[in-house]
């Protein structure tokens, strides 16, 4: 299939219909000159979304450490030795505190991440209380858990749960690589009950683990050859921490993480494609390619669960020469 098919895919999958996507088309656009690569993204990212409007979200650790996975790009896993301390699950009151702060700050979602394999029943109702509780702060909630079951799911979104991220990492050829406790099946068995359940999926990958360039572009053509596209797909560069198998990793050339993001927002047009771990080493000017390329969500504060970001006043000033906004919450 020609790749100037795609310049205007608009239309998201149907449901039961056989994937839009092939490795073949992904990669004919990938691989495009990149200002034309460019003005591709650009198009289908003005013809989805005010192209100068970022949507904030904040990223807080309510359990960090002793993560049974071995996923070797984290520090929160018990197999590697990061330094980093296991923690107990934060009590609700603090979360919702944190919540607020963010809220003031400009942030329209927020988001809770525990270092779990999958949540245990015992924890459940804190969970909950975190759910219900940013959502009467007006803010939109997401929760990053690990797997869950139906069940599991469907308790959340009756809690009030908007997202839930749970991101494949990579490539299937590629993903035994990273991850050996759990498979990429195990990956998408989640995904398939977060859908289930009706709470909209957050999912997307790290970059810059050692993959090749068609591992890549095979992650995006899973993510979009996914029953429905997920509402937010982050893409993450992959931030080196010292006692990971990761640690030592050659970071991925600017130029090529830039044409991932225009990939991204061609093939998932209505999607928010979020710039995720990794601002702290790209220029403002590679953050500004990000945004041309179809990028429209960040996470804003000095952390993202154990990793450091750009601090407020930092995207702020960036935000302000570029003439970029905050994307304003819609609410229904």
């Amino acid at each position: 299939m020609n790749a100037d098919l795609h310049l205007n895919a608009a239309a998201e999958p149907l449901k039961g219909a056989s994937p839009q996507w092939s490795r073949e088309d992904a990669q004919a656009i990938y691989d495009l000159p990149f200002n034309d690569l460019l003005f591709r993204a650009q198009t289908v990212h003005r013809a989805n979304f005010d192209p100068n409007r970022v949507q904030l979200s904040r990223l807080l650790s309510i359990k960090t450490g002793g993560c049974p996975e071995d996923c070797g790009y984290c520090s929160q896993s018990s197999h590697h030795e990061s330094g980093l301390k296991a923690s107990k699950l934060m009590e609700v009151q603090r979360v919702l505190a944190e919540a607020k702060k963010a809220k003031d700050a400009g942030a329209t979602r927020y988001c809770m991440g525990a270092a779990w394999r999958s949540p245990k029943e015992r924890d459940m109702e804190a969970v909950v209380a975190m759910i219900e509780g940013v959502k009467e702060l007006g803010m939109e909630s997401c929760m990053t858990l690990g797997m869950l079951d139906l069940g599991q799911a469907q308790r959340l979104k009756e809690a009030g749960l908007d997202y839930y991220n749970h991101n494949i990492d990579t490539s299937e050829r590629y993903y035994n690589e990273i991850i050996t406790t759990r498979s990429f099946a195990d990956r998408l068995d989640t995904l398939a009950n977060v859908r289930d359940s009706g709470i909209k999926v957050c999912c997307g990958g790290i970059v810059g683990m050692g993959e090749e360039k068609a591992d890549r572009v095979d992650m995006l053509v899973t993510l979009a050859n996914l029953p429905e596209h997920p509402d937010s797909v982050p893409i993450n560069m992959l931030i080196p921490i010292e006692g990971t198998p990761l640690g030592e990793a050659e970071p991925i050339e600017p130029i090529e993480f830039v044409r991932t993001i225009a990939l991204a927002r061609i093939m998932m047009p209505k999607s928010h494609v979020r710039l995720s771990a990794g601002r702290t080493a790209m220029s403002d000017e590679m953050q500004a390619l990000c945004f041309f390329a179809g990028a429209n969500s960040i996470f804003v504060g000095d952390t993202l669960l154990t990793a450091e970001n750009p601090g407020e006043d930092k995207d702020t000033m960036l935000f302000r020469r570029l003439g970029i906004q905050p994307m304003e919450l819609v609410t229904e």
